[in-house]
């Protein structure tokens, strides 16, 4: 059970990050990372969101949308899960929320920093496909905790490192036409292949 439980952490951060793997979230991972402190600040946040939002969703889709899942109010046969799109949206949107007020209380020069993009996570794609995937992998409840911290530590780690690297690219002169955002996805696409080396190595 531990070893299963570290071996979905490890894929979600590495082999299978939500981002390097599967590009979800770009928008704000290519925008975000040309600031370290905005960066770790959407990290952070980022992370919590999908610690908080994965296993309740997991418990919404099991207990109300799965087909039989409401069997304890005696509705075998009801299936609701063609709602769970927008029962998975309105639980990030309730949650985004809740970490936007708290950032705009206790650091006004980070909120305005991240701009647009912190209510823009309510819409992040890389949310709403780690509680999509949790279904389509059938996790249990406990996996689906280290899932969503795994993926958004995974996405917080490859934010990081485009913002240290995009930090070290003013230094760099690059050819007329690849100044910007194709250097930037040049670089992710580097770090993409970076990250699936790990898929060799076995826990």
């Amino acid at each position: 059970m531990t070893e299963n439980l570290v071996g979905i952490f490890l894929n979600s951060v590495f082999t299978g990050n939500i981002l390097l793997a599967y590009f979800l979230g770009m928008c704000s991972f290519v925008a975000v990372s040309k600031n370290i402190n905005t960066a770790i600040g959407l990290g952070f946040a980022v992370i919590f969101v999908l610690s908080v939002t994965t296993p309740v969703n997991w418990l919404i889709y099991h207990f109300l949308l799965a087909p039989g899942a409401l069997y304890w109010i005696g509705l075998p046969n009801v299936n609701l899960s063609f709602l769970k799109f927008i029962m998975f949206i309105a639980v990030i949107a309730a949650m985004v929320q809740a970490i936007e007020i708290i950032i705009d209380r206790f650091s006004a020069a980070l909120y305005a920093g991240l701009g647009v993009f912190l209510p823009l996570i309510a819409v992040n794609c890389a949310i709403l496909g780690t509680s999509l995937f949790m279904v389509e992998r059938n996790h249990t409840f406990v996996e689906s905790v280290v899932f969503g911290f795994g993926s958004g530590v995974g996405w917080m780690l490859a934010i990081l490192s485009m913002a240290a690297i995009r930090i070290k690219l003013r230094y760099a002169n690059p050819p007329d036409g690849m100044e910007g955002y194709p250097l930037a996805m040049i670089v992710t696409g580097l770090m993409a292949m970076a990250f699936m080396l790990f898929s060799g190595i076995s826990f």
